[in-house]
């Protein structure tokens, strides 16, 4: 099989609360014109909208998003709604709630518990929807999200939002948000070289959560993308499949778990088609030891 023709689904399949979604997903922070949301490019919005259709007419059925990604030219979610609304029925559009910027782009002061309403809602016009399926609480430092997550509770008992998760969280919070309301993900960086949240990956194996890391490509290079130089042991990987060293990254990541839901983004046609065929790729015991040792800790 071609990469194109390769199904999204050979990856599998995992429930979020009641959605069942293909494993790899797809993130849309990139498609305001970069990670870090500068000025972008004009000519950038059309590709931004046909890699979206592409990914969905590839069996994408998981995009992670967020009020809060746009740049000057483009916002994430206005881009899904004109690309994608009416939305198929077996579409998850996951999105995040807690930070903020103001109009010029700047940060702000994260939100505070009575503001998050106000957060879905703008989600809710942006994406052109009535409710949100996924609402994950982006935790900004705090050692407590119990309010924060109480008033995410309270519009999910409302009906505004579907099902809820938690992001960027230290194992306490998770013990914290259960205590308050179903968990369905949780949302964290991790990668063969940014593995600090390895055991919350393996926690929450056991406790049948979804584990959604982000920069599983990119690693520490985060915002940046990949890195610039690549390890000796992924490239070792990449040339024995013929493959691309994300290919071999998102390989290693799918295979921590059925449970765990990479969503890798990009504004790049071609990069979309490689990374969804990455579900495909199968590591071998010895590939999955020396990629693992040469980054552990």
């Amino acid at each position: 099989m071609t990469p194109e023709t390769i199904p999204t689904a050979v990856a599998g399949t995992w429930l979020l609360g009641d959605m069942r979604v293909n494993r790899i997903g797809f993130g849309a922070m990139r498609l305001t014109g970069s990670a870090a949301f500068h000025l972008g490019t004009s000519g950038a919005r059309g590709q931004a909208l046909d890699v979206l259709r592409r990914a969905v007419e590839l069996g994408v059925n998981h995009i992670d998003t967020a009020a809060f990604y746009f740049s000057r030219l483009r916002s994430a979610n206005e881009l899904i709604n004109s690309a994608l609304s009416p939305y198929q029925d077996d579409l998850v559009i996951a999105t995040k709630v807690g930070p903020a910027r103001d109009a010029s782009g700047e940060w702000t002061t994260p939100a505070r518990p009575d503001q998050l309403r106000g957060q879905v809602e703008e989600n809710l016009r942006q994406l052109g929807r009535d409710h949100l399926d996924l609402v994950n609480l982006r935790v900004m430092g705090q050692e407590s999200i119990a309010e924060h997550f109480g008033a995410l509770a309270e519009l999910r008992d409302t009906g505004l939002v579907r099902h809820l998760g938690i992001s960027g969280i230290r194992p306490h919070h998770l013990v914290e948000a259960q205590a308050i309301a179903p968990v369905v993900c949780v949302q964290n960086r991790y990668g063969i070289d940014a593995r600090d949240s390895e055991g919350l990956m393996r926690h929450c194996a056991a406790q049948g959560i979804a584990f959604v890391p982000f920069f599983s490509i990119a690693g520490d290079g985060r915002e940046t993308g990949a890195p610039a130089v690549e390890s000796p042991a992924v490239l070792a990987v990449a040339r024995a499949h013929g493959t691309s060293s994300a290919q071999v990254r998102l390989a290693w990541t799918l295979q921590q778990g059925d449970h765990v839901l990479p969503i890798p983004g990009t504004g790049n046609p071609d990069h979309l088609i490689e990374n969804l065929a990455a579900g495909a790729l199968r590591l071998t015991d010895e590939e999955m030891a020396l990629l693992s040792g040469e980054h552990s800790a």
